[in-house]
């Protein structure tokens, strides 16, 4: 299982530690990923994602997770996002017409 958020793509970084005597010594900043599960309004159901907790808030600040894919750009997301992403829109141009 990649270590790489579905939503935003926001993955490992890597750095130094550095100690007291400013010896420095590479290691990765691993991104909070935490297992959630995420209800579509439009389709009606819920999908369970792997997302960081600053993505967990970006949803629920834009209102959900139709309205953050129908903002997000489709490098970023994973193929599963990007499939849930074009569901919702067919759902929603299906409810227009």
């Amino acid at each position: 299982m990649s270590r790489v958020c579905e939503l935003t793509g926001k993955g490992p970084m890597s750095g130094n530690n550095v100690s007291h005597a400013n010896n420095k010594s590479r290691r990765r900043f691993l991104p909070n990923l935490n297992d959630v599960t995420l209800m579509s309004d439009a389709l009606g159901r819920s999908f369970s994602l792997r997302i960081s907790a600053a993505a967990l808030r970006t949803v629920d600040h834009r209102g959900g997770l139709d309205a953050f894919l129908a903002r997000a750009k489709d490098e970023e997301l994973s193929p599963k996002a990007q499939k849930i992403k074009r569901d919702i829109a067919k759902a929603a141009a299906d409810a227009a017409a």
